[in-house]
Protein backbone atom coordinates (compact mmCIF):
# COMPACT_ATOMS: atom_id res chain seq x y z
CA UNK A 1 0.00 0.00 0.00
CA UNK A 2 1.50 3.37 -0.94
CA UNK A 3 1.57 6.07 1.67
CA UNK A 4 1.18 9.78 1.15
CA UNK A 5 3.75 11.82 1.47
CA UNK A 6 1.06 14.56 2.79
CA UNK A 7 -1.40 12.87 5.07
CA UNK A 8 -2.93 16.12 6.40
CA UNK A 9 -4.00 17.60 3.30
CA UNK A 10 -4.44 13.99 1.97
CA UNK A 11 -2.45 14.55 -1.21
CA UNK A 12 0.07 12.34 -2.90
CA UNK A 13 2.22 15.17 -4.08
CA UNK A 14 2.48 18.78 -4.26
CA UNK A 15 5.03 19.77 -6.35
CA UNK A 16 4.05 22.19 -9.36
CA UNK A 17 4.90 22.53 -13.14
CA UNK A 18 5.04 26.38 -12.99
CA UNK A 19 8.13 28.47 -11.67
CA UNK A 20 7.14 30.79 -9.21
CA UNK A 21 10.05 32.53 -8.34
CA UNK A 22 10.43 36.27 -9.67
CA UNK A 23 13.29 37.41 -11.68
CA UNK A 24 14.41 39.79 -8.83
CA UNK A 25 14.64 36.63 -6.09
CA UNK A 26 16.74 34.86 -9.36
CA UNK A 27 18.97 38.08 -9.88
CA UNK A 28 19.82 37.81 -5.95
CA UNK A 29 20.47 34.27 -5.86
CA UNK A 30 22.93 35.23 -8.73
CA UNK A 31 24.79 38.03 -6.75
CA UNK A 32 25.39 35.76 -4.15
CA UNK A 33 27.60 33.50 -5.93
CA UNK A 34 28.86 35.24 -8.97
CA UNK A 35 31.88 36.49 -6.97
CA UNK A 36 33.37 32.96 -7.23
CA UNK A 37 34.02 33.42 -11.07
CA UNK A 38 34.21 37.31 -11.54
CA UNK A 39 37.17 38.05 -12.89
CA UNK A 40 38.75 41.79 -11.29
CA UNK A 41 40.99 43.88 -13.41
CA UNK A 42 44.93 43.46 -12.66
CA UNK A 43 43.82 40.52 -10.85
CA UNK A 44 46.21 37.18 -11.17
CA UNK A 45 44.04 34.10 -12.36
CA UNK A 46 45.06 31.41 -9.99
CA UNK A 47 47.02 28.72 -11.93
CA UNK A 48 45.59 25.17 -11.30
CA UNK A 49 47.39 22.47 -9.81
CA UNK A 50 49.39 21.46 -12.99
CA UNK A 51 50.14 24.45 -13.61
CA UNK A 52 51.46 25.35 -10.41
CA UNK A 53 53.51 22.51 -10.00
CA UNK A 54 55.54 23.12 -13.22
CA UNK A 55 56.16 27.09 -12.04
CA UNK A 56 57.24 25.41 -8.23
CA UNK A 57 59.39 23.23 -10.74
CA UNK A 58 61.41 25.75 -12.48
CA UNK A 59 61.67 28.56 -9.83
CA UNK A 60 62.87 25.46 -7.60
CA UNK A 61 65.36 24.53 -10.78
CA UNK A 62 66.63 28.15 -10.79
CA UNK A 63 67.27 28.32 -6.76
CA UNK A 64 69.32 25.09 -7.33
CA UNK A 65 71.22 26.13 -10.40
CA UNK A 66 72.34 29.34 -8.62
CA UNK A 67 73.47 27.28 -5.25
CA UNK A 68 75.64 25.10 -7.89
CA UNK A 69 77.56 27.97 -9.73
CA UNK A 70 77.90 30.03 -6.15
CA UNK A 71 79.48 26.47 -5.01
CA UNK A 72 81.77 26.40 -8.39
CA UNK A 73 83.07 30.12 -7.42
CA UNK A 74 85.98 31.22 -5.29
CA UNK A 75 85.14 33.12 -2.21
CA UNK A 76 86.16 36.65 -3.47
CA UNK A 77 83.98 36.02 -6.84
CA UNK A 78 81.11 35.02 -4.80
CA UNK A 79 81.56 37.66 -1.84
CA UNK A 80 81.42 39.91 -4.85
CA UNK A 81 78.82 38.87 -6.62
CA UNK A 82 76.47 38.60 -3.38
CA UNK A 83 77.38 42.48 -3.17
CA UNK A 84 76.70 43.62 -5.85
CA UNK A 85 73.02 42.16 -5.82
CA UNK A 86 72.58 43.75 -2.51
CA UNK A 87 73.36 46.86 -3.63
CA UNK A 88 71.10 46.08 -7.16
CA UNK A 89 68.24 45.01 -4.84
CA UNK A 90 68.13 47.18 -1.27
CA UNK A 91 69.66 50.59 -2.91
CA UNK A 92 70.00 52.92 0.01
CA UNK A 93 70.89 50.19 2.62
CA UNK A 94 74.69 50.17 2.17
CA UNK A 95 75.67 52.25 5.31
CA UNK A 96 75.16 48.55 7.35
CA UNK A 97 78.16 47.43 4.92
CA UNK A 98 80.09 50.10 6.38
CA UNK A 99 83.09 49.12 8.82
CA UNK A 100 84.12 50.45 11.62
CA UNK A 101 87.06 52.53 10.87
CA UNK A 102 87.57 53.93 14.86
CA UNK A 103 89.80 51.22 16.67
CA UNK A 104 91.78 50.84 13.13
CA UNK A 105 95.66 51.32 13.93
CA UNK A 106 98.55 52.19 10.96
CA UNK A 107 102.11 51.02 11.19
CA UNK A 108 103.19 54.39 12.88
CA UNK A 109 100.08 54.44 15.42
CA UNK A 110 101.64 51.28 16.34
CA UNK A 111 105.26 52.13 17.05
CA UNK A 112 104.18 55.50 18.17
CA UNK A 113 102.35 53.51 21.17
CA UNK A 114 105.36 51.08 21.79
CA UNK A 115 108.01 53.51 21.39
CA UNK A 116 110.92 53.58 23.35
CA UNK A 117 113.89 56.27 23.38
CA UNK A 118 116.21 53.12 24.53
CA UNK A 119 115.68 49.21 24.22
CA UNK A 120 117.91 47.67 26.06
CA UNK A 121 118.24 43.86 25.61
CA UNK A 122 116.48 42.89 28.62
CA UNK A 123 113.49 44.28 27.35
CA UNK A 124 110.86 42.49 26.33
CA UNK A 125 109.45 41.86 22.91
CA UNK A 126 106.74 39.47 23.01
CA UNK A 127 103.89 41.22 21.15
CA UNK A 128 104.25 41.65 17.63
CA UNK A 129 103.65 45.23 18.56
CA UNK A 130 106.95 45.70 20.56
CA UNK A 131 108.67 43.68 17.78
CA UNK A 132 107.61 46.09 15.09
CA UNK A 133 108.69 49.15 17.10
CA UNK A 134 112.27 47.63 18.09
CA UNK A 135 112.83 47.14 14.58
CA UNK A 136 112.13 50.88 13.83
CA UNK A 137 114.61 51.73 16.89
CA UNK A 138 117.60 49.23 15.20
CA UNK A 139 117.16 51.56 11.87
CA UNK A 140 117.74 54.82 13.48
CA UNK A 141 121.56 56.28 13.73
CA UNK A 142 122.11 56.71 17.77
CA UNK A 143 125.33 58.75 17.41
CA UNK A 144 123.87 61.97 17.29
CA UNK A 145 120.67 63.67 18.17
CA UNK A 146 117.84 66.00 17.04
CA UNK A 147 116.63 68.07 19.66
CA UNK A 148 113.71 70.70 19.46
CA UNK A 149 114.66 74.21 21.87
CA UNK A 150 111.21 75.74 21.60
CA UNK A 151 110.84 75.81 24.90
CA UNK A 152 114.36 76.16 26.03
CA UNK A 153 113.21 78.90 28.68
CA UNK A 154 110.94 76.27 30.61
CA UNK A 155 113.93 73.95 30.43
CA UNK A 156 111.87 71.49 28.81
CA UNK A 157 113.72 69.63 25.71
CA UNK A 158 112.55 67.10 23.04
CA UNK A 159 115.17 64.69 21.70
CA UNK A 160 115.10 62.02 19.03
CA UNK A 161 116.97 59.76 17.17
CA UNK A 162 117.97 60.53 13.28
CA UNK A 163 116.29 58.62 10.32
CA UNK A 164 118.49 57.69 7.43
CA UNK A 165 117.64 61.12 5.21
CA UNK A 166 118.68 63.07 7.93
CA UNK A 167 122.64 61.12 8.13
CA UNK A 168 122.44 61.53 4.28
CA UNK A 169 122.21 65.40 4.61
CA UNK A 170 124.15 65.69 7.27
CA UNK A 171 121.55 66.98 9.94
CA UNK A 172 122.75 66.89 13.37
CA UNK A 173 126.54 66.37 12.70
CA UNK A 174 127.40 69.04 9.99
CA UNK A 175 124.11 70.92 10.36
CA UNK A 176 122.85 72.25 13.75
CA UNK A 177 120.94 69.63 15.57
CA UNK A 178 118.44 72.24 16.06
CA UNK A 179 115.36 71.21 14.18
CA UNK A 180 114.36 74.73 13.03
CA UNK A 181 118.01 75.71 12.68
CA UNK A 182 119.94 74.98 9.56
CA UNK A 183 123.10 76.29 10.32
CA UNK A 184 126.33 74.85 9.25
CA UNK A 185 129.22 77.07 10.70
CA UNK A 186 130.99 76.79 14.46
CA UNK A 187 129.08 73.77 15.94
CA UNK A 188 130.13 72.80 18.85
CA UNK A 189 129.67 69.70 20.19
CA UNK A 190 128.03 68.86 23.66
CA UNK A 191 127.36 65.97 26.21
CA UNK A 192 123.57 65.71 27.43
CA UNK A 193 121.87 63.89 30.45
CA UNK A 194 118.63 63.52 29.05
CA UNK A 195 116.01 62.74 31.90
CA UNK A 196 112.57 61.15 30.33
CA UNK A 197 109.67 59.94 31.69
CA UNK A 198 108.99 56.72 30.12
CA UNK A 199 105.94 54.07 31.02
CA UNK A 200 105.58 55.99 33.78
CA UNK A 201 108.95 55.76 35.05
CA UNK A 202 112.23 58.15 35.00
CA UNK A 203 115.16 57.21 32.95
CA UNK A 204 118.19 58.95 31.71
CA UNK A 205 120.56 58.71 28.46
CA UNK A 206 123.66 60.68 27.98
CA UNK A 207 123.39 61.65 24.11
CA UNK A 208 125.43 64.16 22.01
CA UNK A 209 124.41 67.15 20.46
CA UNK A 210 125.88 69.53 17.90
CA UNK A 211 124.50 73.17 17.65
CA UNK A 212 125.35 76.13 16.51
CA UNK A 213 126.33 79.07 18.91
CA UNK A 214 122.99 80.69 19.01
CA UNK A 215 121.74 77.58 19.77
CA UNK A 216 124.04 76.19 22.51
CA UNK A 217 123.31 79.44 24.04
CA UNK A 218 119.72 78.05 24.22
CA UNK A 219 120.89 74.85 25.96
CA UNK A 220 123.29 76.07 28.46
CA UNK A 221 120.22 78.39 29.45
CA UNK A 222 119.08 77.42 32.95
CA UNK A 223 122.73 74.97 33.36
CA UNK A 224 125.59 74.52 31.68
CA UNK A 225 126.63 71.43 30.21
CA UNK A 226 129.41 70.01 29.10
CA UNK A 227 131.33 70.75 25.83
CA UNK A 228 133.47 67.91 23.81
CA UNK A 229 136.56 69.57 23.17
CA UNK A 230 139.10 68.10 20.11
CA UNK A 231 141.65 66.22 22.06
CA UNK A 232 145.05 67.34 20.33
CA UNK A 233 147.44 64.79 19.14
CA UNK A 234 150.55 66.46 18.34
CA UNK A 235 153.69 64.65 18.55
CA UNK A 236 156.22 65.22 21.13
CA UNK A 237 159.31 67.97 20.43
CA UNK A 238 162.20 65.64 20.65
CA UNK A 239 165.21 67.29 22.60
CA UNK A 240 168.58 66.53 21.54
CA UNK A 241 171.71 66.62 23.55
CA UNK A 242 175.12 67.18 23.01
CA UNK A 243 177.42 65.61 25.20
CA UNK A 244 181.17 67.05 25.54
CA UNK A 245 183.96 64.79 23.99
CA UNK A 246 186.60 63.94 27.17
CA UNK A 247 190.12 64.74 26.18
CA UNK A 248 189.41 67.78 24.58
CA UNK A 249 189.71 71.68 26.46
CA UNK A 250 188.02 74.62 26.09
CA UNK A 251 190.69 76.19 24.06
CA UNK A 252 190.98 73.09 21.81
CA UNK A 253 186.95 72.80 21.29
CA UNK A 254 187.09 76.98 20.40
CA UNK A 255 189.90 76.18 17.90
CA UNK A 256 187.78 73.36 16.02
CA UNK A 257 184.98 76.22 16.17
CA UNK A 258 187.19 78.42 14.01
CA UNK A 259 188.57 76.12 11.74
CA UNK A 260 185.06 75.75 10.77
CA UNK A 261 183.98 77.77 7.78
CA UNK A 262 181.80 81.07 8.64
CA UNK A 263 178.15 79.04 7.77
CA UNK A 264 178.97 76.31 9.85
CA UNK A 265 179.76 78.02 12.84
CA UNK A 266 176.74 80.63 12.22
CA UNK A 267 174.26 77.42 12.01
CA UNK A 268 175.88 75.67 15.32
CA UNK A 269 175.57 78.90 17.11
CA UNK A 270 171.58 78.62 16.46
CA UNK A 271 171.29 75.21 17.24
CA UNK A 272 173.40 75.75 20.93
CA UNK A 273 171.10 78.75 21.47
CA UNK A 274 168.10 76.57 21.27
CA UNK A 275 169.56 74.02 23.11
CA UNK A 276 168.86 73.89 26.57
CA UNK A 277 171.62 73.82 29.58
CA UNK A 278 171.19 70.32 31.56
CA UNK A 279 172.89 70.08 34.63
CA UNK A 280 175.12 66.78 35.57
CA UNK A 281 172.23 65.31 37.41
CA UNK A 282 170.05 65.38 34.15
CA UNK A 283 172.78 63.97 31.69
CA UNK A 284 173.54 61.29 33.92
CA UNK A 285 169.30 60.69 34.56
CA UNK A 286 169.14 61.00 30.86
CA UNK A 287 171.87 58.22 29.56
CA UNK A 288 170.20 55.89 32.27
CA UNK A 289 166.95 55.79 30.38
CA UNK A 290 166.14 53.88 27.46
CA UNK A 291 166.52 55.57 24.58
CA UNK A 292 162.87 56.40 23.28
CA UNK A 293 161.58 55.10 19.50
CA UNK A 294 158.80 57.25 17.77
CA UNK A 295 156.91 54.08 16.63
CA UNK A 296 154.78 54.36 13.41
CA UNK A 297 151.08 54.52 13.32
CA UNK A 298 149.40 51.32 11.73
CA UNK A 299 146.83 51.76 9.27
CA UNK A 300 143.97 50.48 11.75
CA UNK A 301 145.14 53.72 14.29
CA UNK A 302 145.26 56.35 11.51
CA UNK A 303 141.60 54.89 10.74
CA UNK A 304 140.58 55.22 14.46
CA UNK A 305 142.22 58.77 14.33
CA UNK A 306 140.06 59.57 11.43
CA UNK A 307 136.62 58.72 12.84
CA UNK A 308 137.19 60.41 16.14
CA UNK A 309 137.93 63.33 14.20
CA UNK A 310 134.73 62.96 12.36
CA UNK A 311 132.18 61.84 15.06
CA UNK A 312 133.58 64.51 17.73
Amino acid sequence: MATKRNPTFHVDDLESEFDYESEVEKKKAKKRTDFLTKEHPGEVKRPDRDQGKTLFDEEHGKVERQKRRWLSMDVYSRHKELINQYYLYYPGATKRLQRDTSKDKTDLDVIRENHRFVWSETDQTDTWERQMSKRYYDKLFKEYCIVDLSRYKENKFAMRWRVEKEVVDGKGQFICANKKCDERADLASWEVNFAYLEDGQKRNALVKLRLCPKCSDKLNYHQKKRKVEKKSRRKPVKTEWVEPTAGKSHGDAAESSTSKPHNESHEDEEKTEQRPVMTEEQTKELWSKPAEIDEEKTREDEFEDFLEDLLL
